[in-house]
C-alpha cells in the first residue's frame, strides 16, 4: 500500500522560511501528481499547491503563490514545498496527497482528486 510521510513542520516566526517534504514509499513518485493542502480547525482542508505527474506543471493557491514553490524528486520519491515570508495565517496542518498521473489544475485543487494522504504535519507560524 502505498504510503506518504510529510516532515519540515515546526514553529516558526512570521517572516521566516519552511521547507515541507512528504516521501512515497511502496509507490514511484515518478507516475503521481502530488499536492499539498492545508487544514485548520473547524474549517475545510484547501489546496495550497500541486505539481503534475511528469513535473512539467505547478499549481498554486492565488492567495500564497508569490510565496510557494513545489518541487518534486523522483530519485528520493520525495515532493517538496518550500514556504517564503510565512504569515500567521499559514498555520495550520500540512497534508500531502498522491494521485495517479494526474494533470489537469483544476482537478488537482481538489481534495477527492487524489488516493493516497499523509497523516499531516503541523505548521504554526507565530508572530
Amino acid at each position: 500500500q502505498v504510503q506518504l510521510v510529510e516532515s519540515g513542520g515546526g514553529l516558526v516566526q512570521a517572516g521566516d522560511s519552511l521547507s515541507l517534504s512528504c516521501t512515497v514509499s511502496n509507490g514511484a513518485i515518478s507516475m503521481f501528481a502530488m499536492g499539498w493542502f492545508r487544514q485548520v480547525p473547524g474549517k475545510e482542508r484547501e489546496f495550497v499547491a500541486a505539481i503534475s505527474w511528469r513535473a512539467d506543471y505547478t499549481y498554486y493557491a492565488d492567495s500564497m503563490k508569490d510565496r510557494l514553490t513545489i518541487s518534486k524528486d523522483n530519485a528520493k520519491n520525495t515532493v517538496y514545498l518550500q514556504m517564503n515570508t510565512l504569515r500567521e495565517s499559514d498555520t495550520g496542518v500540512y497534508y500531502c496527497a498522491a494521485d495517479y498521473y494526474g494533470t489537469v489544475g483544476n482537478y488537482l485543487r481538489r481534495v477527492d482528486e487524489y488516493d493516497h494522504w499523509g497523516q499531516g504535519t503541523q505548521v504554526t507560524v507565530s508572530s
